[in-house]
C-alpha cells in the first residue's frame, strides 16, 4: 500500500487536535452513528483539563488507495522534546499558523527541526474565520512571515516553495484558494479537508526504504496494553517483521553501557483511525506497534541481525531547569495520601526518564532528595500532577536555572520571550520586563483585534531575557494584561552571567504553631498581607499561611481564637469580613516559591513550607 508519514506540527491553541479530529471523521475513520468526543487525540485526563498537547500521538488514516499515518505534536516548548524525537518517524509536516497571530516561537522551534531533517512542509493558516482577519489583508501578511521565518531557518529552496492551504479547523474546510474563504464562512459553499488531503499525497514523498536489508527500527514512543504488556511504536527503516519471529533489542543499561536482549514477538499492531489492529506482517515504510518485551525503552534499536550496529539513540535538546523532589517530611505525612520512601520515589522519577527522553534524573547528597531536569516550569507541573494523581505524597523545590562554564566564564540560559497584548499595557510590561534583565528587541503592531473591551489596537514585543528572569514571570504578565495578554518564549542559546535578580520582593507570614486556623486570628492578619488559607484549615508549626506586605518573614498565630466573657456591650461585635484569600493552584506556587521553601505536594492538598520548620532555629531576614 502507499503510504505517506506526516506529523501537524504548530504553537500551542492554533488548532492541531481540532484539525486531526476533522481529518479522522472525513476519513470514515469512524462509522457514523459512532459517538465520537471533540478533541479525540487528547486522550489524557490532564490534557483534556488544560486543553493543550501533553504528548505525541499516533492515528492513521486511508485516503483513496493511500495510508496516511498522522502524530499530533504538543505545541507548548515545554514538551519539545516530545516532538523531537517524532520527527525521525515522518517524511513531512503540516505546519499549522494561527491566521491572526502568526508565527509564534514554538512554530520556530519545531520548523527548524523538520527543516534540518529534510522535511516537506505544507502551511496550512488555520482560523481564517477570525473576525480580524476578514479583510485578508492580515492572512497575506502572516504567509509572508512564514516565508521569511522558513528562510531564515535556512530552507532549500524546495523547501521554501512550500504549498498554502488556508483552512477553519473548527468547522472541517479548507481551500487553496483564498478567495473562496467568504463563500466557505457564510455557508454558500460548502467544504472539506479533501485539498489538504490532495497536498499530503502530492507533496510529502513516500517512506525511503533500504532494500535487502535485515529488519530494523527505532523505538520512538512507548504504549502498554493490558493484555501483551509495553509495546514499541516506531517507523520500520528496513526489513519486514511477522508475529512470533525472533528480534534483539539493542539497548542501554541505566549507567549507560550497551546491552542486547533477545525477545520474541507476542504480538503485532498498526493504527486504523486511533485504534491499534492486530496485524500477522509489517513492511518497511509503515508505523509499527511491537509486543513482546517488558523492557522497551525509547532509543532502542529493535533488529533482527545482531551484527547490525545499533542506530544513534535520540538526542534532544538539553534541559535548561532543575528541581529538587524530596520524601514529604512533614508533621501531616502519611494522612492524605501515601507516604512513599526514596526508594520509590526515586523508581517513579526513573520510569518518567524512560519515557520522556527531555527529562533527566540525578543523585543528590541527600539520600531522601531526588534532582529533576527538564525543560520549564509547565512540564514539572504536568509531572508533579501526574504523581500526585497516583496518589502519591512528595515535597518539591524552587526550580533552578542550569548554568554552565566557558572560557571561566559562568553562563546562563538566554530565551526569546514573544508577548502579543492590547498597546495600553504595553509600558507596564516592558519595564516589569526590563527589571528582570530582559531586553527589548523587536516593538511591532500587530493589527486591531476584538478582545473582552470591544476593538483593541495589538502590539508583539519580543524581549531576549535570562530564563531566570521568566520564573515567575507568567501569573504577573497576565495580571497585568487583566488576561488579554499572549506569552510564549523559546530558549535560543546561553549569554553570560548577568547579576542577581530579586525573585519575589515579599516575605512569608509563617504559622508558629499546629492547630485549626480561626477566622478571628486571619480578621487581625488581613491588613498584613494576602492570606493563602480559609478558616478551618488544619496547620503546623512553619506551614506558610500568606505572604507579608514586607520584604522579611514573620511567624504568626493563626489558630488565636476569640476570648469569651459573660459581658454584653452593644456594637462591640460589628460584623468583619476578609478581604479574600488567593487560590494557590499549583503553578502559582512553583512561581511564588523561595529557595529556604518546600511545596508539600499531596492527592488532596498543596501546601507550602519552610524546610526549617522550627521557628527559633530559622532567620526571619531574607537574602536579596
Amino acid at each position: 500500500m502507499d503510504i505517506r508519514n506526516i506529523c501537524i506540527i504548530a504553537h500551542v491553541d492554533h488548532g492541531k487536535t481540532t484539525l486531526v479530529d476533522h481529518l479522522l471523521k472525513q476519513s470514515g475513520t469512524f462509522s457514523e452513528r459512532e459517538q465520537v468526543d471533540d478533541r479525540v487525540m487528547d486522550s489524557m485526563d490532564l490534557e483534556r483539563e488544560r486543553g493543550i498537547t501533553i504528548q505525541a500521538k499516533n492515528a492513521a488514516i486511508r485516503y483513496k488507495d493511500c495510508r496516511i499515518n498522522i502524530i499530533d505534536t504538543p505545541g507548548h516548548a515545554d514538551f519539545g522534546g516530545e516532538v523531537e524525537r517524532i520527527l525521525g518517524m515522518v517524511d513531512g509536516a503540516v505546519l499549522l499558523v494561527d491566521a491572526a497571530e502568526g508565527p509564534l516561537p514554538q512554530t520556530r522551534f519545531v520548523l527548524q527541526k523538520a527543516l534540518e531533517k529534510g522535511h516537506k512542509v505544507i502551511l496550512c493558516i488555520n482560523k481564517v474565520d477570525r473576525p480580524e482577519v476578514s479583510d485578508g489583508i492580515r492572512t497575506k501578511e502572516v504567509v509572508n512571515h512564514a516565508f521569511d521565518l522558513f528562510i531564515d531557518l535556512g530552507a532549500t529552496e524546495d523547501q521554501a516553495d512550500f504549498p498554502i492551504v488556508y483552512a477553519c479547523a473548527r468547522q472541517g474546510w479548507c481551500t487553496k484558494d483564498p478567495s473562496e474563504i467568504p463563500a466557505l464562512i457564510s455557508g454558500e459553499k460548502q467544504g472539506s479537508l479533501e485539498p489538504l488531503f490532495e497536498l499530503v499525497v502530492e507533496h510529502v514523498a513516500p517512506p525511503q526504504v533500504e532494500e535487502g536489508k535485515p529488519f530494523q527500527m527505532m523505538v520512538t514512543n512507548l504504549g502498554w496494553s493490558d493484555f501483551v504488556g509495553r509495546l514499541a511504536i516506531g517507523r520500520i527503516l528496513s526489513g519486514s517483521v511477522e508475529s512470533g519471529q525472533k528480534l534483539i533489542r539493542q539497548g542501554i543499561t541505566e549507567g549507560g553501557t550497551p546491552k542486547n536482549q533477545n525477545f520474541t514477538v507476542s504480538q503485532l499492531f498498526h493504527y486504523q483511525g486511533l485504534k491499534q489492529t492486530e496485524v500477522p506482517q509489517l513492511l518497511a515504510g509503515d508505523v509499527a506497534v511491537i509486543a513482546g518485551s517488558e523492557d522497551f525503552q525509547i532509543g532502542d534499536t529493535i533488529t533482527s541481525d545482531e551484527s547490525m550496529a545499533p542506530l544513534q539513540r535520540l538526542e534532544v535538546n538539553k534541559p535548561t531547569l532543575a528541581m529538587i523532589f524530596s520524601v514529604n517530611t512533614s508533621p501531616f505525612s502519611g494522612k492524605d495520601g501515601e507516604a512513599i520512601q526514596s526508594r520509590k520515589l526515586r523508581e517513579r522519577l526513573l520510569r518518567e526518564v524512560r519515557l520522556n527522553v527531555a527529562v533527566r534524573f540525578e543523585e543528590t547528597d541527600q539520600p531522601d532528595q531526588f534532582r529533576v531536569l527538564g525543560r520549564g516550569e509547565l512540564q514539572f507541573a504536568i509531572l508533579i500532577e501526574q504523581m500526585r494523581r497516583e496518589g502519591l505524597e512528595f515535597m518539591v523545590g524552587r526550580p533552578i536555572v542550569l548554568t554552565k562554564e566557558e572560557n571561566g566564564m559562568k553562563m546562563e540560559p538566554l530565551e526569546r520571550a514573544t508577548l502579543d497584548l492590547p498597546e495600553e499595557f504595553s509600558g507596564d510590561v516592558t519595564r516589569m520586563f526590563q527589571e528582570r534583565k530582559g531586553l527589548l528587541v523587536s516593538y511591532e503592531t500587530s493589527g486591531t483585534h476584538s478582545g473582552s473591551g470591544g476593538t483593541q489596537n495589538r502590539v508583539r514585543l519580543e524581549f531576549d531575557i535570562p530564563t531566570r528572569g521568566l520564573l515567575g514571570m507568567r501569573t504577573k504578565y497576565l495580571t497585568a494584561t487583566k488576561g488579554e495578554g499572549l506569552f510564549s518564549s523559546q530558549m535560543t542559546g546561553y549569554v553570560e552571567w548577568k547579576g542577581d535578580l530579586l525573585h519575589r520582593p515579599n516575605g512569608a507570614m509563617i504559622s508558629d504553631r499546629p492547630g485549626k486556623v480561626t477566622e478571628y486570628a486571619l480578621l487581625n492578619l488581613d491588613d498584613r498581607g494576602v492570606l493563602f488559607l480559609q478558616p478551618g484549615a488544619e496547620v503546623y508549626e512553619g506551614m506558610i499561611i500568606g505572604e507579608f506586605n514586607k520584604e522579611n518573614d514573620l511567624n504568626v498565630n493563626p489558630c488565636r481564637e476569640k476570648k469569651l466573657t459573660n459581658v454584653r456591650a452593644a456594637g462591640s461585635d460589628h460584623y468583619e469580613a476578609l478581604k479574600g484569600v488567593r487560590q494557590m493552584s499549583l503553578e502559582k506556587c512553583i512561581e511564588w516559591l523561595e529557595e529556604d521553601e518546600w511545596i508539600e505536594v499531596t492527592p488532596k492538598n498543596i501546601r507550602l513550607r519552610k524546610k526549617v520548620l522550627a521557628g527559633n532555629q530559622r532567620s526571619l531576614i531574607r537574602r536579596s
